[in-house]
C-alpha cells in the first residue's frame, strides 16, 4: 500500500461509521460491492478543516454490480437486507445497483447516461474527479489518485461533463468546506449558495 493510500484509510477509518461498515463487509455480500462516495472524501475535507470526521455527512453509499436483477424490487430487497445488518448504526446508508443506474438517471437528472459494466465504471463516473473513491476492506479504487482530493481541488469529469450537475455539486461542497477550490476559469456562484 502506497503512503498516500495508507494515510487515505487511516483517516476514512477514524469515522466510526465507515470502520464498523468496513468491519461487517463480508456479511453484506454484495457483488463487486464498495463503500463509496460522501462519507469518505467529506471524512477526509471534515478532518483537513478540524470538524468530527462524521460531522455533517446524511448517508453512507454502497454500490454493487448485480446484471441479473435490474429491478427497482431487487434493489430495495438488497436495500432491506443491508438496512438491517447496519440499522443499528443510526445513519443512513444507501445502496445502489450500478447494473440499473442507466435505467433510471436520464429520467432523474436529465442526462443522459451509458449502462455500466462494474462498480468501479460507477466510482469513475462521478462529476468530480477528487471525489472518486471507493473502499471495500483492504482495497482502494481511486482512478484519478488521492492529491485532487486531499487538495481540494473541484474539476468536472471529462466522463460525466454535465456542466450544470458539476456547478450545484462544486457550490454545495463549497459551501460546507469554503477551502475547496476550483479550477481556474470555471465559472460558479460565491459560497454560500445551495446546500445539498
Amino acid at each position: 500500500m502506497l503512503p498516500s493510500q495508507a494515510r487515505f484509510f487511516k483517516d476514512i477509518l477514524t469515522n466510526r461509521h465507515n470502520r464498523a461498515i468496513l468491519e461487517r463487509w463480508p456479511g453484506l455480500d454484495l457483488p463487486d460491492g464498495w463503500l463509496v462516495a460522501g462519507c469518505l472524501f467529506q471524512t477526509v475535507w471534515n478532518l483537513s478543516s478540524g470538524r468530527a470526521p462524521e460531522a455533517g455527512i446524511k448517508d453512507y453509499d454502497l454500490f454493487y454490480f448485480d446484471t441479473s436483477d435490474l429491478s427497482e424490487a431487487g434493489e430495495r430487497a438488497v436495500q432491506a437486507r443491508v438496512s438491517d445488518a447496519l440499522g443499528d448504526l443510526g445513519v443512513t446508508v444507501e445502496v445502489s445497483n450500478q447494473a440499473r443506474v442507466h435505467l433510471w438517471y436520464t429520467n432523474y437528472f436529465g442526462e443522459p447516461y451509458a449502462a455500466l459494466r462494474s462498480s468501479r465504471e460507477g466510482i469513475d463516473r462521478f462529476l468530480v474527479p477528487a471525489t472518486c473513491v471507493g473502499v471495500r476492506p483492504d482495497e482502494l479504487y481511486a482512478p484519478n489518485g488521492l492529491d485532487l482530493l486531499y487538495e481540494g481541488m473541484l474539476t468536472m469529469n471529462p466522463l460525466t461533463p454535465h456542466r450544470e450537475l458539476f456547478l450545484k455539486k462544486a457550490q454545495s461542497y463549497r459551501s460546507r468546506w469554503p477551502w475547496l477550490q476550483m479550477r481556474p476559469g470555471t465559472a460558479i456562484a460565491p459560497v454560500g449558495g445551495s446546500s445539498n
